[in-house]
């Protein structure tokens, strides 16, 4: 099980309600900061998402941590009919609700308000749920796994693009250089909020990757599962079965 980090460790709220309130205070930073510190690459972790699901030809949707629907758009090149973008965070889906409205997907993208550990679906109600940057945003992990292993039909995959920390070198000691010394510095470009964004490089540095997130999603019910490295291991692709 991942350790828990907090963004405002001093708070009286839980670690829920504290991303809630430190996502809706990005919220219209949070693009540029991912461009910024992924040096863009995001956008090519987030096609390959796409391009594995796509082979699926899943009907219906959910993204869930859609946030600012950035996943959520680009898998309407899947041809799903149906696609729901959730998020516990109202200003994220703010800002993507405008995105979306701009690229006129407003009929086939919905965004919800939710939370991923008492999801407000039915069993078996999607083809394919995918996660991007938000697992390790659970306030349970093994909660919200359950949760979509519950509204997951039998036979559809389930995808989680995050962030994970590289094993060889010399990547494992550059990757811990920027993100002690360099993101900081990128978050108060940003944000006065330095707190926040403290939490996106801490919570990724103790969440479990590799092997153990795959034990995890096996623990749960899910079969097939595999996990994809990419760019020297700054982040993983995985990939499982209901």
């Amino acid at each position: 099980m991942s350790k828990k980090v907090t963004p405002y460790k001093d708070s009286s709220l839980g670690k829920k309600e504290q991303v809630t309130k430190m996502f809706d205070t990005i919220s219209t930073n949070y693009d540029g900061l991912n461009r910024v510190i992924s040096f863009g690459i995001d956008i090519k972790w987030r096609k390959r998402v796409v391009a594995i699901l796509k082979k699926k030809q899943p009907q219906s949707i959910l993204d869930i941590a859609t946030g600012t629907g950035d996943l959520a758009i680009n898998l309407v090149e899947t041809g799903a009919k149906k696609i729901v973008g959730l998020d516990i965070s109202a200003g994220m889906l703010e800002v993507g609700k405008k995105k979306i409205n701009e690229k006129k997907l407003a009929s086939t993208i919905e965004m919800v308000v939710g939370d991923s550990e008492d999801l407000p679906f039915k069993e078996n109600s999607f083809d394919a749920v995918t996660v991007a940057f938000g697992v390790r945003n659970f306030d349970n992990l093994e909660k919200g796994l359950a949760e979509i292993y519950r509204v997951l039909k039998p036979g559809g995959t389930f995808v989680v693009l995050e962030t994970s920390v590289p094993t060889k070198t010399p990547f494992k000691q550059g990757y811990h250089f920027y993100t002690k010394n360099i993101l900081p510095k990128i978050g108060r470009l940003f944000s006065k909020d330095d707190s926040a964004y403290a939490y996106l490089s801490e919570s990724a540095a103790v969440f479990p990757h590799g092997q153990e997130f795959n034990n995890i999603l096996q623990k749960i019910g899910f079969i097939g599962v595999a996990n994809k490295p990419q760019t020297f291991g700054v982040a993983s692709i995985y990939v499982a079965t209901k």
